[in-house]
């Protein structure tokens, strides 16, 4: 678990970001999660989208997302949700946290 330091540092190189994962109607597929995976895997901090949804159906998808990916939810604002988790071996030029 992070800090609040950690946070709101996290918060700050996540506002540029933009998302890489948008999830529709369909709600959390295997190939999403498969693409949620490999996203934390290369970058660590990630942007989500969700397009569809009221905000209690965005809330337990957040959840379910971190949950299923072992992720920490860093900040959610509208229909977007920040998340991190840390690599074992990040790659200098693909880690969001790595590249700032």
């Amino acid at each position: 678990m992070t800090s609040t330091t950690d946070k709101k540092h996290l918060r700050r190189l996540g506002h540029k970001l933009k998302p890489v994962v948008i999830i529709a109607s369909k709600g959390l597929t295997n190939a999403v999660n498969a693409e949620i995976d490999r996203a934390l895997s290369d970058h660590e901090l990630i942007k989500v989208k969700f397009s569809a949804g009221d905000r209690a159906t965005k809330k337990i998808l957040g959840e379910q997302i971190c949950r299923s990916q072992n992720a920490e939810s860093i900040q959610a604002v509208g229909n977007i949700l920040l998340i991190f988790r840390r690599a074992n071996k990040p790659n200098p030029r693909l880690s969001n946290l790595l590249r700032q």
